[in-house]
């Protein structure tokens, strides 16, 4: 299939009424207003010869799938697509980065965590993403709030390879009061496994024994999630 532009040409930046231009519309309608195509307009400020920034902007979400292939997609796959240079690839790849980076860290202050959708919107974006599965720990204190996140280990969530002094060490050595355990599911889909609420049943009665509570166990899925605990599995 072709993702060459029309050869008809199409309305430049310029051209659009001030009111409709990316740029100007961020500034007095706010970030939130813009769509994916605007946003990525504005990262990528030119467009080409015939196309408007616009118009190259959501040519390439088309392509690649929209915001999740961006991610994925290597820096010569992104050289490799029409009107996309060196320069416009780069800017791209450094805008999804920081946005990675500032979920992936933790803020000034602490957050809280309160609920499954607050654990899972820590890592949900990233861990939603990935091909492989991983296993991941949020090591909380007495009130909740998270000290920092562990990355236990890559591979299939299964008894006989999950090792549940692995899972602990690093809460044991943090002194937390309790953990969230995360692991994703690459096909997207993040119903939990019989072999997810086995594994779910040994850490749980493995905390209990080493006074770490396991609050919760989540799977991630491409923007879903779900919480054994609340569908009342491993946990009783």
């Amino acid at each position: 299939m072709s993702h060459l532009p029309n050869t008809e040409e199409t309305p430049l930046i310029r051209d659009l009424p001030l009111e409709l231009r990316p740029r100007q519309r961020l500034v007095y309608a706010g970030p939130n207003a813009l769509s994916n195509a605007e946003l990525l307009a504005i990262i990528l400020r030119m467009g080409g010869r015939g196309e408007s920034v616009l118009h190259l902007a959501e040519r390439l979400l088309s392509q690649f799938g929209g915001l999740p292939g961006l991610v994925q997609a290597s820096h010569d796959e992104l050289c490799g697509a029409h009107g996309i240079g060196e320069a416009k690839a780069t800017q791209i790849k450094a805008a999804l980065e920081l946005g990675r980076r500032l979920l992936a860290t933790a803020p000034c202050e602490r957050p809280r965590v309160r609920s499954p959708g607050d654990a899972a919107s820590l890592l949900m974006l990233e861990m939603g993403l990935l091909e492989q599965e991983q296993l991941r720990t949020l090591l909380l204190d007495t009130k909740n709030t998270l000290l920092r996140v562990v990355h236990v280990y890559t591979g299939s969530l299964n008894t006989a390879v999950v090792r549940v002094g692995e899972v602990f060490r690093e809460a044991i050595r943090a002194n937390c009061a309790s953990i969230i355990v995360v692991h994703n599911h690459p096909s997207g889909d993040p119903t939990p496994s019989p072999e997810d609420v086995r594994v779910t049943e040994q850490l749980v009665a493995a905390g209990r024994l080493l006074d770490i509570e396991v609050l919760d166990h989540l799977v991630i899925g491409h923007n879903r999630y779900v919480s054994l605990k609340e569908r009342g599995l491993g946990f009783r």
